[in-house]
C-alpha cells in the first residue's frame, strides 16, 4: 500500500504543476479506474494531454524526473508517448493518443469534452476520462480483460 501512496503524492505534485500551467490534462488507464472504484490498483500514471500543451507538459516532467528511451510499440502510432520516471514510479505522457488495430489506426487524442468529471484529491483538481471511453480504448488494443473489469463495475443497459 505504501507504493500506492507515493503514486498519489506523485499525482498530487503533477496536477499541481500541470494546473498552475493551465495544461488541459486528464487522468487515463487504471489509474483513472482506480479513482472510479474500478480497480484495485494500478502501476504507472496514465496522463493524456490536449496536443498543444504536449511540451509544456514534457518540460514540467522533465524538470521533475529522467526521460526513459523511447521504445515504440507498433500498436500505437501516438503523436507523443513519454515514459518518465519520477521518484522510482513511472510516468506516461500521452498526446495525441492513436491506437492502431487491424489496418486502422484510431485517433484517440484527448479532447477538452472527453474530460468528464474533476476530482479534489488533497486541494487538487484531477480531471478523468470516462471509464466507458477507456473500455472502448480497451477493447481496440485487444485488452479484454480491462474492458470486462468496467462491465462488471456498471452493466451496460
Amino acid at each position: 500500500m505504501m507504493k500506492t501512496e507515493r503514486k498519489l503524492a506523485l499525482l498530487k505534485r503533477i496536477a499541481h504543476r500541470f494546473n498552475q500551467a493551465g495544461i488541459t490534462w486528464a487522468l487515463g488507464a487504471s489509474m483513472m479506474l482506480y479513482f472510479k472504484g474500478i480497480a484495485r490498483d494500478f502501476h504507472d500514471l496514465d496522463l493524456m494531454i490536449v496536443n498543444e500543451d504536449a511540451s509544456i507538459a514534457q518540460r514540467i516532467l522533465s524538470e521533475m524526473g529522467v526521460l526513459q528511451p523511447s521504445v515504440p510499440n507498433p500498436k500505437y502510432k501516438s503523436k507523443m508517448f513519454l515514459e518518465f520516471v519520477i521518484d522510482g514510479i513511472d510516468v506516461d505522457l500521452i498526446a495525441g493518443f492513436a491506437i492502431v488495430s487491424g489496418a486502422t489506426i484510431h485517433d484517440c487524442s484527448l479532447r477538452r469534452e472527453q474530460i468528464v468529471e474533476k476530482v479534489s484529491f488533497e486541494g487538487e483538481v484531477i480531471p478523468l476520462q470516462s471509464p466507458a471511453l477507456w473500455r472502448e480504448y480497451y477493447l481496440l488494443m485487444g485488452r479484454n480483460e480491462k474492458a470486462a473489469l468496467i462491465d462488471r463495475a456498471s452493466p451496460r443497459t
